[in-house]
């Protein structure tokens, strides 16, 4: 099992990059295009990424 406080740690950090990411958005502070689909990109990248963690610590503990 992994540890929680590992676990824990990067949920919260990813979920913080992803705000901060939109913070920037929501604050009208991307001054091109180009950046806004880049930073969206992030985002979602920080998502799906999360996403893959989650499913794949889902699957580690059914195992265990």
């Amino acid at each position: 099992m992994i540890s929680k406080t590992l676990e824990e740690f990067f949920k919260k950090e990813v979920r913080n990059q992803m705000n901060e990411l939109a913070d920037i958005v929501a604050a009208g502070s991307v001054k091109s295009f180009d950046e806004y689909k880049f930073i969206t990109g992030q985002i979602a990248g920080l998502a799906y990424a999360e996403r893959i963690f989650l499913d794949t610590l889902e699957e580690y503990n059914k195992e265990k």
